[in-house]
């Protein structure tokens, strides 16, 4: 069965490009630049830069934690399929 082509264009313009989206990606980039310049660019680098408290609007270093791809983007979910 062939695979479905993304369309990474409509994408961008049906979530990527929206205001909220925009901020979102901000605020995970100024973590990732805070915590490069506290660790170093070789301590980060293919991992990810987590929130300890889930809230990516609070940037301070005491939050921040360097987590592996797979541990950061997955996490214990209730029946309904939201974060526990």
């Amino acid at each position: 069965m062939p695979s479905k082509v993304r369309d990474w264009k409509s994408e961008y313009n049906n979530y990527h490009s929206k205001p909220a989206a925009k901020k979102q990606r901000a605020e995970n980039n100024k973590a990732r630049r805070i915590a490069k310049k506290k660790y170093g660019g070789t301590a980060i680098a293919g991992k990810d830069v987590a929130h300890k408290n889930n809230k990516t609007s609070d940037n301070r270093l005491s939050n921040l934690k360097i987590e592996s791809k797979s541990k950061n983007r997955s996490f214990a979910r209730t029946k309904t399929a939201k974060r526990k």
